[in-house]
């Protein structure tokens, strides 16, 4: 007992502890439309083109300006702009994402190259900083991971139809295009509430390997997002207290732990590990 309470003494443990539960819980279960939809690399360059965002918060009100919300507003603006330009079909949505990626993040670079005087830890900003969650920081990731899951809840029968069968959503008259842009919005949001926990480097992998790893356990889409919320959880709270005790950074923990999940399911998974296919064959 004493080993799961000493942590949890400081209060900066505590809102750690809440901000990485709640941040893995929603990184799990949108991300398993994000692996069911093959968009890894739409998050990804996402979780990189916030950075002009932070960087002219930076500047307008120095490290306490509102990072918050340049990231979001930036994460947003780009998650829009993706959608925009591939609406036409003129454009791939993978060659759309790479330029606006690479457009976002140069602009970033560009601000941060304007002033000498720009002191932000850029450390957390890439790797995360889960321990410096403020209550405010806290207020935040739940709020808006709260409002995230509530629309995968709300709008769940759409996005289920629209991810699988776009023939019946065009019968039902779903709107397809507004629900696409919603996807990609909330997909925006999740990945600013996730920066302060895990950075830009790792997020990705909170998006995609615990639904990787939910995926090789079930087949059913809301069996496939408890399995994943739960490995998110889970590998959120060991990672930080291994964190704690090993002294190495949380957000590299926590995904260490979330990968050695996936590892464990891709072996002994009933019926599609490795062990099984072995003993199969």
């Amino acid at each position: 007992m004493e080993f799961l309470l000493s942590p949890l003494q400081y209060e900066f443990m505590v809102r750690g502890l809440l901000a990485a539960v709640t941040v893995g819980v929603v990184c799990a279960v949108l991300g398993t439309y994000v692996v069911l939809r093959g968009m890894a690399f739409f998050g990804d360059a996402l979780a990189h083109a916030i950075l002009p965002g932070v960087a002219v918060a930076y500047l307008l009100g120095g490290p306490q300006g509102p990072l918050f919300w340049g990231g979001l507003a930036a994460g947003v603006t780009t998650a829009l702009g993706i959608g925009a330009i591939t609406r036409s079909g003129q454009v791939r949505e993978d060659t759309a994402i790479g330029v606006l990626f690479a457009a976002m993040f140069a602009l970033g670079v560009a601000l941060i190259s304007t002033t000498r005087n720009f002191s932000l830890d850029l450390t957390h900003f890439l790797f995360g900083n889960v321990l410096g969650v403020s209550v405010g920081d806290l207020v935040r990731t739940l709020v808006f991971g709260g409002l995230v899951l509530l629309l995968i809840v709300a709008f769940y029968k759409e996005f289920l139809v629209i991810s699988f069968d776009p023939v019946l959503a065009s019968i039902l008259r779903l709107p397809a295009e507004f629900f696409r842009y919603l996807l990609f919005i909330m997909l925006a949001v999740t990945v600013v509430i996730a920066l302060q926990t895990v950075g830009v480097a790792l997020m990705v992998a909170m998006l995609v390997t615990p639904a990787a790893t939910a995926s090789l356990l079930t087949r059913r889409l809301p069996a496939m997002m408890a399995v994943a919320a739960l490995v998110g959880a889970l590998s959120s709270i060991v990672g930080l207290y291994l964190s704690y005790y090993v002294n190495v950074a949380s957000g590299a923990a926590i995904v260490l732990v979330c990968t050695g999940f996936f590892i464990l399911a891709l072996i002994f998974a009933p019926g599609r590990g490795w062990l099984w296919r072995a003993r199969r064959s």
